[in-house]
């Protein structure tokens, strides 16, 4: 080793000392006590709500839900038998999977479609069609309340089920498409050739080729869009009656008539957050991938 790279060596670890002995420092021990802190201080409302279902509702009145830790005798599941024999919220809970699984799988699938005609098939107008899609994007969903109830109620499916997953699959599609298209378009052209020599179709290319490689994207804009769906309240308000309400409905109306029976809100909250949680973390190894695929692309 020459005089030479001895000053270089010296003058690069002098430059970078600083940030090396931080980043060492932090990046062991230090670092990962302050991110688990941080998890669980994000978590205390869903660790307290939790800890809430499991107790009646004079504990909850008398005391703080933190007190289980030293009277774990307050634990209960009574409140969670009595929430199956609510018929409000045990409807609502039907109907909110029959609304968030068809406008989930519908956008899905359309968006899918529609995504690899934008990004391979040439058709008259494509770029234009596709500059409307994404102007759509930009659309508030209040603007077209009133005259998609409008519409509704001429065809007769005002305050249904189908008419809720309609608005829905609406709204979702134009996101859909964007992302899917982007998706599809960054596959390599030259496997698209090599399976169209080997004598693929356009429909044994979609679901061939395509579907298998843009699964990461798909399993993202699934989850994005039954997240939306299933933690909806405004659109549901508006165009679901109390046949078809999903629970975010049910809990509100049990809050407002009520107003006490916290017995009765807390397992129900729990139970409705509980449930898209769960989706996403079945998904979230290929969430992750569909949404670091776009970075390293």
């Amino acid at each position: 080793m020459t005089a030479t790279d001895a000053t270089t060596g010296a003058g690069v670890k002098a430059k970078h000392s600083l940030a090396t002995r931080i980043a060492a420092r932090t990046g062991g021990g230090v670092l990962r006590v302050f991110l688990i802190l941080a998890a669980l201080f994000w978590l205390m409302p869903t660790i307290g709500l939790l800890f809430s279902s499991l107790r009646d509702s004079g504990d909850i009145a008398a005391s703080g839900w933190w007190t289980v830790f030293t009277a774990p005798a307050q634990i209960t599941t009574e409140n969670y038998s009595r929430l199956l024999e609510n018929e409000a919220i045990t409807d609502s809970l039907f109907s909110t999977v029959m609304i968030t699984v068809p406008a989930t799988v519908l956008v899905v699938v359309i968006g899918a479609l529609a995504g690899y005609a934008f990004a391979w098939m040439e058709f008259p107008g494509r770029d234009w069609w596709f500059m409307v899609v994404v102007g759509l994007l930009v659309v508030p969903v209040q603007v077209a309340l009133v005259p998609v109830s409008e519409l509704f109620g001429i065809v007769g499916i005002f305050e249904t089920t189908i008419g809720v997953v309609l608005f829905h699959v609406a709204f979702g599609l134009p996101f859909a498409i964007f992302l899917l298209r982007n998706f599809f378009a960054e596959i390599p052209r030259e496997l698209l050739e090599a399976a169209r020599l080997d004598g693929a179709g356009e429909i044994r290319l979609f679901t061939r080729v395509v579907l298998p490689l843009g699964g990461p994207a798909i399993a993202s804009l699934g989850i994005f869009q039954f997240l939306w769906v299933w933690n909806d309240m405004l659109v549901a308000l508006i165009f679901a009656d109390s046949d078809s309400a999903p629970i975010t409905v049910a809990l509100q109306r049990q809050v407002r008539q009520f107003g006490n029976n916290i017995d009765v809100l807390a397992p129900g909250a729990f139970v409705s957050m509980i449930i898209p949680l769960a989706v996403f973390f079945a998904f979230q190894r290929q969430f992750v991938s569909g949404v670091m695929a776009g970075a390293v692309k």
